[in-house]
C-alpha cells in the first residue's frame, strides 16, 4: 500500500504532522513506518498537548527516588524499602468493551509496577459512570467491576480502595482509572533505559496477536456512532499468564542479568523498543520473524502495533541469554531473542530478510509534536444567594437520609465485595474507609493509600478544584494516622483542541501544583487522558489523585467508626457554611451553579498536622475527614461504620443550621475523643491556632438532631446501603 495524506489522517495524524514526517525522513514513509509514527505521535503516547504544562508540576521531595518519566514513581519508606506506584486510564477501551477494557487496565498498571522490580501489594481504582437512568450505565458498571475483580483477584493482589461516581457527563465516556502499589528494596529497582552496544533484546511473555492494534491511537480519538467498530482495538487479558510473567520477571531480577526492562503497553513493541533506545541514546535492531506470534501471516505492521497483553521487552547482559531462558521456560512463557542494541540511534526492522523500516529514534521521541494550545480561563462563578425560606419546610434528618442514599454518597459495598481485599494477608484497612492500608510484610510499618476526584468542583472552577482534590487526598491519608508522602495523578479531560477544555486542563494542573508544593506532597507519576468526548459532548474535568502515606507502626492506625457512647464529637477546622456546589445544593435545592468551596492551604496543612499530633498522642478514638455532604454526613458515615448513634448539640454558631451541617468547607475533620481528654485536646488545638467546635456525643443507637424526630442507626444504615444493591438487582 502506497502511503498518502489520507491514509495518514486515517491513522489519526494531522495533515501538518504527515508533512513533518515526510520532511524529517526526506521521503514518504512506508505503511509500517507510518504506523510507528502514528503510535508514537498520538496524544496517549507523546503527551503533545500536555507536556508543556506537566513540566510545571512539583515532582521533587526528600522521599522521592524516581519521579515522572519512568514506568512508575518510586518513594522511600525507610529501612531500604521503597514503594513503586502509579495510576493510569483505560477509559476508551472500557466504554467499548467494559470487562476486557477494565481487566487489561488493571493488568497494564500492574506491569508498570513490577517492571521496576516491585511486587504489587495493593490495587485501587477510580471509576466514573453516566447517569443511573442512562440505558448503558448498569451494564457498563457491571462489566467494569467484573473486569477489575476478575483480573486483580486472579493475580492474587488485594484491591483495598477506590472511588465510584455517577454523572450524566460520563454517559458517552466512562472513566476507568487503575492504580497499583508495589514494594521493592531500594537497591533492586529496575529502569527502562537501555545501555551498551550489541546487547541482546529479549521478548518474553505471551505471544503476539492481532488484538489491540491501534489501541493507543483509539485512546486519542473522539467517539462517534461507529463505536462498535472499534472493539478489535481493545486488548484481551489473561491474568493467569500475567501471574506467571510476574513471578518469572521477579526471579530474573533477583540476579544481575537485566540492563533494562519495559512492558509492552500502549503501542506495544513499538513504544517499548523506542522508549528503551531513546532513554539510552542508542539504536535498536529487531528481526520481526523472531517475534512469537499466535496468528498466521502477521505483517510487520501488525506485529509492531499489536497491544496483546502480558508481554515484556528486556535488554540483557551478554552471555545471560541461556540463564534467562531457563527461567522463562520454567514458567512456561515465550522467550525469544528478537534483536540487539546498536550505535545507529535508529530503529531498524527486518522481516523475511528485508529491511522493512528505518527511522531515527529522535524523530519519534524528541521531534514528536508539542502543542501550545490556546486555552480559555474559567471565571470564578458568583456565589448563589439562597432563599432561606426554602429551608423552612426541610427537616434535617429527612434531608440526611436522602443524601445518604444518593448514588454518589451511598455505600459502594456491592462493588468492593466483588474484589478480594484480604489476599496476601497484609490488609489492615479494607475498602469503605478514608484510606486502604496494607502492612509492609514482616515489619511494623504500613502504607496507606487512597484515590480521589471531584469533577463538580473542577467544572465550576478548575484551579480551585485541582487544589481541592489534592487536599482531599491529603486528608484521607491523615485520617488513618499516616504521614502523606507523594501522589500520582490521572488527568481525564475532553478534547484539548477546544479552548474551554484545554483551559480546564491547564488550570487544574496549576491548582494541583499549588497544593502539591505547599503540602510537600509531590507528583511522582501519572497519566493524561484527553478526548473523552462523544458527539461533541465531553466529560467534566476529572483529575484523579492517588495518594500514598506511611504509618511507622501499624498498631497506631486510626479508623473512622465511632467507638463508644458518651464519647465527645468535635468538628476540627472552621465552618463557614459553604453550600455552593455542595451535595445539598445540587440534590436538595436543584441549584448547580456557584463556586466550589475555597481552599486555604495554610489551614489544610496546619489542621492536618495537628490531627496527626492528636493521633500520635493517643487522644482520638476515630477520625474522618469532612467532604461531600458536610459535617452531618461525615458523622453519619462514622456512625454507620461503628453501628453507633449520635446526638448533635444545638448550634452556638452564627451560620444557618443547614449551612453548618451540609456546607462543604474544606480542611475539616470529625474526631471522636473521650470526655476526660477534652482539655488535652483543646490545649493542642488552641496551641496550633486550629478552630474547633464541640458538636455532640456518641450514643448507643439513637440519632438525635436538635428537636427533630429521633432516628435509629438502622435508619441511616438502610438509607446508605440499599441504593446500589437495589439498582443492580433491578
Amino acid at each position: 500500500m502506497k502511503v498518502n495524506e489520507q491514509i495518514a489522517i486515517d491513522h489519526g495524524l494531522k495533515k501538518e504532522e504527515f508533512i513533518k514526517i515526510c520532511d524529517l525522513l526526506k521521503r514518504t514513509p512506508n505503511l509500517t513506518e507510518l504506523g510507528i509514527f502514528s503510535a508514537m505521535w498520538n496524544e496517549h503516547c507523546s503527551y503533545k498537548s500536555s507536556r508543556l504544562h506537566l513540566k510545571k508540576l512539583n515532582t521533587k521531595g526528600k522521599n522521592v527516588i524516581q519521579g515522572p518519566g519512568e514506568n512508575a514513581g518510586v518513594i522511600d519508606i525507610e529501612d531500604d524499602d521503597a514503594i513503586v506506584f502509579k495510576i493510569e486510564s483505560h477509559n476508551h477501551p472500557s466504554f467499548i468493551e467494559p470487562y476486557q477494557g477494565a481487566a487489561t487496565g488493571v493488568g497494564g498498571i500492574m506491569r508498570d509496577v513490577f517492571t521496576m522490580g516491585a511486587r504489587p501489594i495493593a490495587n485501587l481504582n477510580s471509576i466514573h459512570f453516566g447517569s443511573p437512568q442512562h440505558p448503558k450505565t448498569k451494564n457498563l458498571l457491571r462489566g467494569v467491576v467484573k473486569g477489575i475483580g476478575g483480573y486483580g483477584n486472579c493475580m492474587g493482589i488485594p484491591t483495598i480502595g477506590g472511588q465510584t461516581s455517577f454523572d450524566e457527563s460520563y454517559n458517552g465516556n466512562i472513566l476507568v482509572n487503575a492504580m497499583t502499589l508495589g514494594l521493592v528494596k531500594k537497591n533492586k529497582i529496575f529502569y527502562s533505559k537501555a545501555a551498551g552496544i550489541n546487547k541482546p533484546v529479549i521478548y518474553v511473555g505471551s505471544k503476539t496477536g492481532r488484538d489491540g492494534i491501534h489501541g493507543a491511537s483509539m485512546a486519542s480519538a473522539i467517539f462517534d456512532d461507529k463505536i462498535e467498530e472499534k472493539k478489535p482495538t481493545v486488548q484481551v487479558g489473561d491474568p493467569f499468564t500475567e501471574k506467571l510473567l510476574l513471578e518469572a520477571c521477579l526471579e530474573l531480577m533477583s540476579g544481575k542479568s537485566i540492563i533494562s526492562i519495559q512492558d509492552m503497553g500502549a503501542a506495544g513493541l513499538t513504544s517499548s523498543s523506542i522508549e528503551m533506545a531513546s532513554k539510552g541514546d542508542l539504536g535498536i535492531e529487531l528481526n520481526l520473524n523472531e517475534v512469537p506470534c499466535r496468528e498466521e501471516k502477521m505483517t510487520p505492521y501488525e506485529i509492531m502495533l499489536s497491544e496483546s497483553q502480558e508481554r515484556m521487552l528486556i535488554v540483557l547482559e551478554n552471555g545471560k541469554e541461556a540463564e534467562a531462558k531457563k527461567i522463562f521456560d520454567k514458567w512456561n512463557l515465550d522467550f525469544a531473542i528478537i534483536g540487539k542494541t546498536t550505535d545507529t540511534k535508529k530503529i531498524e526492522l527486518f522481516f523475511d530478510n528485508n529491511k522493512v523500516a528505518e527511522i531515527p529514534i529522535n524523530m519519534l521521541a524528541e521531534n514528536a509534536p508539542i502543542y501550545d494550545r490556546k486555552w480559555k480561563k474559567t471565571k470564578l462563578p458568583q456565589k448563589i444567594k439562597f432563599n432561606k425560606d426554602d429551608f423552612k419546610k426541610l427537616k434535617i434528618t429527612e434531608v440526611l437520609k436522602k443524601i445518604l442514599g444518593l448514588p454518589n454518597i451511598s455505600s459502594k459495598e456491592w462493588i468492593w465485595q466483588q474484589y478480594d481485599h484480604t489476599v496476601m494477608g497484609d490488609t489492615i484497612q479494607k475498602p469503605g474507609s478514608d484510606s486502604g492500608v496494607v502492612r509492609v510484610h514482616g515489619t511494623n510499618k504500613a502504607v496507606a493509600t487512597s484515590v480521589d476526584s471531584s469533577a463538580s468542583y473542577c467544572y465550576a472552577h478548575p484551579s480551585t478544584g485541582g487544589k481541592q482534590v489534592v487536599c482531599e487526598s491529603w486528608r484521607n491519608l491523615i485520617s488513618c494516622g499516616s504521614k502523606p508522602i507523594a501522589i500520582t495523578n490521572c488527568l481525564n479531560f475532553g478534547n484539548p483542541e477546544k479552548e474551554k477544555n484545554m483551559g480546564e486542563f491547564v488550570e487544574c494542573v496549576e491548582g494541583i501544583n499549588e497544593a502539591s508544593k505547599f503540602l510537600n506532597y509531590p507528583v511522582v507519576s501519572g497519566n493524561v487522558s484527553f478526548y473523552n468526548e462523544t458527539k461533541d459532548k465531553g466529560i467534566k474535568p476529572t483529575p484523579a489523585i492517588g495518594g500514598v502515606g506511611l504509618i511507622k507502626n501499624y498498631k497506631t492506625i486510626i479508623t473512622m467508626d465511632l467507638k463508644k457512647s458518651t464519647n465527645l464529637i468535635l468538628a476540627v477546622g472552621k465552618t463557614e457554611g459553604h453550600l455552593d456546589q455542595s451535595v445539598f445544593a445540587i440534590n436538595i435545592l436543584n441549584e448547580k451553579k456557584g463556586p466550589p468551596p475555597e481552599v486555604n492551604l495554610f489551614n489544610e496543612k496546619n489542621n492536618g498536622e495537628t490531627i496527626l499530633k492528636l493521633i500520635e498522642d493517643g487522644l482520638v478514638k476515630s477520625v474522618h475527614d469532612v467532604s461531600l455532604g458536610g459535617i452531618i454526613t461525615a458523622v453519619s458515615k462514622m456512625a454507620i461504620k461503628g453501628k453507633k448513634g449520635f446526638k448533635l448539640n444545638k448550634l452556638k454558631v452564627l451560620v444557618n443550621k443547614f449551612d453548618y451541617y451540609f456546607g462543604e468547607d474544606q480542611g475539616r475533620y470529625i474526631i471522636e475523643i473521650e470526655a476526660n481528654n477534652l482539655s488535652k485536646v483543646e490545649e493542642i488545638l488552641k496551641g496550633n491556632s486550629v478552630h474547633y467546635d464541640e458538636i455532640g456525643e456518641v450514643t448507643e443507637k439513637d440519632i438525635i438532631v436538635d428537636k427533630e424526630p429521633i432516628l435509629h442507626i438502622d435508619d441511616l444504615i438502610k438509607s446508605n446501603k440499599n441504593w446500589l444493591r437495589k439498582y443492580m438487582e433491578n
